[in-house]
């Protein structure tokens, strides 16, 4: 009877045992799921207002103010349990108390209340984009939403669908494939963060850029070491003569209807489309450039628009393929077509001229004189604002596609001297207008590094003798015309704060066209020369000059009665010759000291 006794008391105790562990494991389990759910809770955001959320915290905080003495009497949960839950729950209660704040967003405040604060390419193949606000947006639901924009785009495109999604915080970010070279590259695209409003995408950020594209780039050319700053316009049939005048840069143009073919040549396949080059053209300036490169010089490849309208519909603002007398056009970065064309062919010469055995270019120029619209950049008169901002679309695929291809190739375009010289009267914009617009509109959609290329000649163009006061130039910002006589006008405006490239450092300035007519004599020619390049030294600023240029040009004398070139069209060596040959040298004092009586004094 006893042994029997023993025997139910030990199975009661047994049972009653195994009920603690399962009631233990019960309790262990649902307070591991409760602060695990607050856990979450914390990091995936609660969409609801500061006083709403202040009293969750409270009531939250408040539940674990009561004395737990009665659960430590029971036999079923050890104190050490509660107190890990305990311990958890004021932990998320902490963590409640410093979730950014919910903000009630209005009309003012709704289309920049995030901050798109980087878009950049990362591990070569994926988009970050990175968003800040102050505080979360409320909205319907926990989300913000990516959408993509076309270049063209001004908003996000009815009916689109987000790219992804994510929770709300006040710091974040996406991340997004970059499918370079594919149909749905987003290489060109700008990003906009979006909220749920009514139903509704509302987009809560301005619009940002890829400001990167060298990072998902194949080669990094970023030119030679040079200890001269000295380059010319050369003339295709002297080339021989380059290494004797000891030139560190040639400019050399690439007209757009010298490279293209509708079929056959060189197919290259960008963007889901297949685009052709002419392979006889590339050949030649294959060959030119592995010539240049060989005698240590460094190229500056100008990409101009000359491509027929109807060839090549795509290439030319839809706006201007028109009648018109300009040899060269807008570029279309207004359409899908022009975005998908501007880009093939700036990834197309960049990835042959990068270090692909073509020879080497590690400068582009996108179109000639930008300001001058009638003249060398055609597109029905417009106010200068849509003219900039039709030039800044283009030119940002131009950039994009380059440095995509190669990271060290340095971008620009080119103005010419009329500053304020309210060129709008003429049917042509001041180059101060364009370039303010056009560094505006890039710090807006993401700053990258674009350079700028200077044409200082004088004003007129015939006014050799630039030193002689004119009522052009003076040396202030208002100033009518840039010369050589004023260069520093230009340099100061580009240290402006606004004018700063993307690290906050001074952007590459060239001037990629200067020079003097001999017309009025040559000792003339050789002295404004010679003044003009010791000033441009002693600025500091300059990276390059592209002397124009190696040897006259018939149509200029003909048309402008301009003889610029260092030698006549038979080869007659100037007066200049020498002067430019030996400028760079120990030899400059010697070809130089003639002009100080021309100028007036020593230099």
């Amino acid at each position: 009877m006893k042994k029997r006794k023993r025997r139910i008391h030990s199975g009661a105790k047994a049972r009653r045992d195994r009920r603690l562990v399962i009631l233990s494991s019960i309790v262990a389990v649902l307070a591991s799921a409760f602060v695990l759910g607050m856990i979450l809770f914390v990091i995936f955001g609660m969409n609801k207002g500061n006083d709403e959320g202040a009293e969750d915290v409270a009531l939250f905080e408040a539940s674990f103010a009561e004395p737990v003495e009665d659960l430590y009497e029971s036999e079923y949960i050890s104190p050490d349990t509660i107190r890990a839950i305990v311990d958890g729950g004021k932990s998320v209660a902490d963590e409640l108390s410093k979730r950014p704040a919910t903000v009630e967003m209005n009309a003012d405040t709704r289309s920049t209340f995030a901050t798109i604060s980087e878009c950049h390419i990362v591990d070569g193949g994926k988009v970050q984009i990175d968003v800040t606000s102050e505080g979360i947006p409320k909205s319907d639901d926990k989300y913000y939403y990516l959408f993509e924009e076309a270049t063209y785009q001004d908003a996000i495109p009815e009916g689109a669908e987000p790219l992804s999604k994510i929770y709300k915080d006040d710091e974040t970010s996406f991340t997004i494939n970059l499918n370079k070279g594919d149909a749905s590259s987003k290489l060109f695209s700008k990003f906009t963060v979006a909220v749920k409003l009514g139903g509704e995408y509302v987009s809560i950020s301005h619009a940002k850029y890829i400001t990167n594209p060298g990072a998902c780039a194949s080669y990094n050319y970023s030119g030679m070491k040079h200890t001269s700053i000295k380059g010319i316009l050369p003339d295709p049939l002297r080339i021989g003569e380059l290494p004797d005048l000891g030139v560190s840069y040639c400019a050399y143009n690439i007209p757009l209807s010298h490279i293209l073919t509708t079929s056959g040549g060189i197919a290259y396949s960008y963007g889901g489309v297949t685009y052709h080059f002419n392979k006889g053209a590339i050949d030649t300036y294959d060959y030119l450039f592995k010539r240049l490169n060989s005698m240590g010089i460094d190229v500056a490849a100008i990409v101009l628009n000359d491509a027929s309208t109807s060839a090549y519909p795509d290439l030319t603002h839809p706006d201007a393929r028109g009648s018109s007398s300009a040899p060269y056009r807008m570029f279309n970065g207004a359409t899908d077509g022009g975005v998908k064309a501007c880009a093939a062919v700036g990834s197309f010469l960049a990835g042959r001229y990068s270090g692909s055995g073509h020879g080497n270019v590690s400068m582009w120029i996108i179109a000639n004189e930008v300001n001058a619209r009638k003249e060398y950049n055609y597109m029905p008169y417009v106010d200068v604002n849509t003219y900039t901002t039709a030039f800044v679309r283009c030119f940002r695929v131009f950039y994009n596609a380059i440095k995509s291809q190669n990271a060290g190739a340095k971008v620009y375009f080119s103005i010419d001297q009329r500053w304020t010289l309210n060129s709008e009267k003429t049917g042509d914009y001041d180059a101060k207008d364009f370039l303010d617009i056009f560094a505006s509109s890039i710090n807006d959609y993401g700053n990258i590094d674009w350079g700028l290329a200077a044409h200082p000649y004088s004003y007129p163009n015939g006014n050799t003798a630039f030193w002689k006061a004119t009522k052009y130039t003076n040396h202030d910002v208002s100033t009518p015309v840039i010369s050589m006589d004023n260069l520093e006008v230009l340099t100061n405006y580009m240290q402006r704060p606004e004018m700063l490239d993307s690290s906050g450092n001074v952007r590459s300035i060239i001037l990629s066209e200067m020079g003097y007519s001999s017309s009025s004599g040559e000792t003339l020619q050789a002295a404004a020369f010679a003044y003009a390049y010791v000033k441009m030294e002693q600025n500091g600023y300059i990276d390059a000059l592209m002397f124009s240029r190696q040897t006259d040009a018939g149509d200029e004398i003909a048309a402008l009665g301009l003889a610029l070139g260092l030698q006549t069209t038979g080869g007659h060596h100037k007066y200049i010759y020498n002067v430019f040959k030996y400028i760079d040298t120990d030899k400059r004092n010697d070809v130089i000291s003639f002009a100080y009586d021309i100028v007036g004094k020593r230099f």
